[in-house]
């Protein structure tokens, strides 16, 4: 059984570095509730549990590497993101984890050898698989992907 904050981590770094590679070149504010819904805050005027762990996903996909912020906007979002080297050349480059690119491939019941290059080579970039497993995977697929490229980023 996985520990569900890890596998929440997982969409929120998912739909974070999405809405990036959107807006990639060009820095944008990303905003908690645009990645985990909208927050609560209790009488005291403190976030949610789940507001706090998205934020700090955002925190650590920067420390980590994968995009850079120019400021925080308290702790409702992060302002001028913009996706890194590293977060740009790992979203764009094709997928190279079969078991995702055959789930995404029957979901749009398609063979990529019947495409022509250029239509595969941007279905199946980590970005497109990524985006797809957000929308029809389970959280088990996504968790895989998500580790394939997160190890995947240690090339780039």
């Amino acid at each position: 059984m996985s520990d569900i904050h890890i596998d929440d981590f997982y969409k929120d770094s998912g739909l974070i570095l999405s809405q990036l590679f959107a807006f990639f070149p060009r820095p944008c504010a990303v905003y908690v509730e645009d990645i985990a819904g909208p927050d609560t805050p209790d009488d005291f005027g403190l976030h949610s549990q789940r507001h706090m762990a998205a934020f700090s996903a955002m925190l650590w996909l920067a420390t980590a590497g994968y995009l850079h912020y120019q400021d925080t906007v308290r702790q409702e979002a992060i302002d001028q993101a913009v996706l890194t080297h590293k977060g740009f050349t790992l979203l764009s480059a094709l997928c190279e984890d079969d078991a995702s690119t055959q789930r995404v491939q029957r979901w749009r019941d398609e063979n990529p050898d019947e495409l022509p290059v250029s239509v595969a080579q941007e279905r199946f970039s980590n970005i497109n698989v990524m985006r797809q497993l957000i929308k029809h995977g389970t959280s088990g697929e996504l968790r895989h992907f998500m580790l394939y490229l997160l190890n995947t980023s240690r090339q780039h």
